[in-house]
C-alpha cells in the first residue's frame, strides 16, 4: 500500500486542470481522477476542491456544463477552454523543469562538485 504524498502548494490547480484534460468530468469525478492518476497516493479534501474549480472557472480555464451524473443526479461537468488547455501546457513545462533540476540537486555526489 503506497502511502499518500502531501499536496505541494499551488498544485492543487494544476491537478485538476490535467484532471479534466482527460475529459469532462463533475465535480467528485475530479477527485476521483486525481486519485486515479496519482495511484491513489494524492487525496484532494472536497472542502479544498470546489473553491479550486469556482476559482479556475472564474479565471475563464474551466467552462461549465448541467448533465447528468452517472447517480442519474443533475451536475455541472466541468471541461478545459483554450485558456485553460494553454496554462496546463505552461504548467507542466514549469514542472517538468523543477522535477529534472531537483532530480540533479538530489543526485550530487561530493567528487562531482
Amino acid at each position: 500500500m503506497r502511502p499518500n504524498a502531501d499536496l505541494l502548494p499551488g498544485t492543487l490547480d494544476l491537478l485538476i486542470l490535467k484532471a479534466v484534460s482527460l475529459g469532462p468530468l463533475h465535480g467528485y469525478g475530479v477527485l476521483l481522477r486525481i486519485g486515479q492518476i496519482s495511484g491513489g497516493a494524492l487525496e484532494i479534501e472536497q472542502g479544498a476542491l470546489y473553491p479550486a474549480l469556482f476559482r479556475l472557472e472564474h479565471q475563464g480555464l474551466l467552462d461549465t456544463e448541467w448533465g447528468v451524473s452517472e447517480n442519474n443526479r443533475r451536475a455541472k461537468f466541468y471541461q478545459l477552454t483554450a485558456a485553460g488547455r494553454k496554462r496546463l501546457r505552461e504548467e507542466t513545462a514549469g514542472w517538468e523543469r523543477l522535477v529534472s533540476a531537483m532530480g540533479s540537486a538530489l543526485k550530487a555526489r561530493p567528487e562531482e562538485i
